[in-house]
């Protein structure tokens, strides 16, 4: 008897299945990056078809790689994120003084906003790969908030939720301001002001925030 297009007589799958799983993510791989190239060239209100052509195939062939339409831009929306994360990521890891650390965080973010304002009007707000993104980051912050909890109160934990609060506080402050500041450019500051504005404010809710712990944080004091 012939072996199964898909699979082996072993079990294992068929080398033509293989390839044809590379294929494809390559492919939507191109298509991915082809909607980013688009839509910072275009502006959010960008078509299969525009996608496609960027991406060097019919609209038709778009389609085959994604469910549907919904599918696409949610796909989108996460590589956006990835992007996005790639360029916070080393900014959430904490170096020089604590001020120094805060201002480094919230103007690289800043930064990337204003480099890709179209990406990040793509994402809008309700996206299932935004909130994931929040997420992850309110989560590593509340861990570099639990390391330094147990500094200051010689080994002891902070109480149960608290930084967890704190760090989502933190990022619903900035997603906020930033996602104001991105919607109006006619009445906006400044980047480096905005920068400012969220560097004092997040050392404003922090240090008022742990005080509450019996902490008194000095803002040029060592990370």
């Amino acid at each position: 008897m012939a072996e199964d297009r898909d699979t082996r007589n072993d079990g294992r799958p068929d080398g033509r299945d293989t390839r044809w799983t590379g294929h494809r993510a390559e492919r939507r791989d191109q298509v991915l990056t082809a909607a980013l190239t688009v839509i910072e060239r275009e502006g959010t209100a960008v078509s299969v078809a525009a996608i496609g052509a960027e991406a060097g195939m019919p609209r038709s062939v778009v389609y085959r790689i994604f469910r549907s339409r919904e599918d696409l831009d949610e796909q989108i929306r996460a590589r956006i994120t990835d992007d996005l994360m790639a360029a916070l990521s080393p900014a959430l890891a904490p170096r020089g003084t604590i001020r120094e650390a805060i201002e480094h965080a919230a103007g690289t973010y800043v930064g990337w906003v204003a480099l890709h304002p179209e990406l990040h009007r793509f994402l809008g707000s309700g996206s299932p790969a935004v909130t994931g993104t929040r997420t992850a980051i309110a989560l590593r912050l509340a861990r570099l908030l639990d390391s330094y909890a147990e500094r200051f109160l010689d080994g002891e934990p902070a109480p149960t939720g608290f930084n967890l609060n704190l760090a989502f506080g933190m990022v619903g402050l900035v997603d906020g301001v930033v996602n104001q500041w991105a919607a109006h450019p006619e009445s906006r500051s400044s980047l480096d002001d905005l920068t400012h504005f969220l560097s004092d404010a997040l050392w404003g809710v922090l240090a008022s925030a742990t005080v509450r712990l019996g902490i008194k944080l000095d803002p040029d004091q060592p990370t």
